[in-house]
């Protein structure tokens, strides 16, 4: 109930006007959000570098209006595969593909996704295709396939709410593709998503397992500890190499466990949103784990 009342609170053009004039808000959002430039983003890789935990970029924004639009996000890409290259820095980006124009037209998107791997590619990099709503998730994975069968270097994201998640890891598995798996954070339907947490717990469990048993260099996306625990029997049992999966997480949430599970010898990959369109993005955050919502009030308080 709570997540339903978060997601209708993001719609309220009232909140979102505060929390975009108030100062108090916005610095509130830089525990979650690194900052509205690239400049400030490659800071946070470089203050994440030092203590031992990898990156992934993404500059926020999604469903662009327009081929201008998406042409833009398309070389700020581009930009930031090249900053982290020529920094050498251990970050990939993570981008969505109604950002590149999916919605505009797949072949377009096509042609943007596959210029930004190109990029990404003489770097060394790897391109983390996120997943969004359902309605996007054929055509996403459609073009996530051909770009990997046309050059490699990408990632595909797969949520585990989805009803359809696991025949999709099967797919992306026999394919080769790597899997970031997460739990989910959009608002959808219980015919395509399943309604109860503890069901979804149980399914991502069963996904992880199946990604790091079965999977190439699967990402493992959650911050909770059960799930954590979970997958670390898997690797403990296949006796799996770090260098094989990774745990993932969101910038500035549980730092601690970040940092214990890096000390631990567990590669760790901390995702960094920024840039200006980070209000819907902060909303699904809280909708997703509302304790970050509990720590945004008691700080606002304060």
């Amino acid at each position: 109930m709570l997540r339903s009342a978060i997601l209708l609170a993001s719609e309220s053009q009232v909140l979102r006007g505060w929390m975009e004039r108030s100062r108090h808000a916005r610095a509130l959002t830089r525990r979650f959000v690194a900052g509205t430039s690239l400049e400030e983003a490659i800071s946070a890789v470089r203050e994440l570098d030092a203590v031992g935990l990898r990156s992934s970029l993404d500059a926020l924004g999604e469903s662009v209006g327009n081929q201008d639009e998406a042409v833009q996000a398309t070389a700020g890409y581009v930009a930031s595969v090249q900053r982290i290259a020529d920094l050498r820095l251990p970050a990939t980006i993570s981008l969505k593909l109604t950002q590149l124009g999916l919605d505009i037209s797949p072949s377009l998107c096509r042609q943007h996704l596959t210029q930004i791997v190109n990029a990404a590619r003489g770097g060394g990099i790897r391109v983390e295709v996120d997943m969004e709503a359902s309605v996007h998730v054929d055509a996403t994975l459609e073009l996530v396939h051909a770009v990997h069968r046309a050059s490699g270097g990408v990632r595909a994201v797969i949520q585990a709410y989805l009803h359809r998640s696991e025949a999709d890891i099967h797919e992306l598995n026999r394919a080769g593709v790597p899997v970031r798996l997460c739990k989910g954070a959009y608002k959808e339907g219980p015919r395509v998503a399943i309604a109860r947490k503890s069901d979804v717990d149980a399914n991502f469990e069963r996904l992880a397992a199946l990604l790091l048993r079965e999977g190439k260099e699967p990402a493992i996306a959650t911050h909770d500890e059960r799930m954590i625990r979970s997958a670390l029997d898997v690797i403990q049992a296949e006796k799996l190499n770090p260098a094989c999966y990774e745990f993932q997480m969101l910038y500035g949430i549980r730092r601690d466990l970040q940092a214990r599970l890096a000390g631990d010898g567990h590669s760790v990959r901390i995702y960094i949103p920024y840039g200006d369109a980070w209000y819907p993005y902060l909303m699904r955050r809280m909708a997703e784990r509302p304790a970050n919502l509990l720590f945004v009030l008691r700080n606002l308080i304060g």
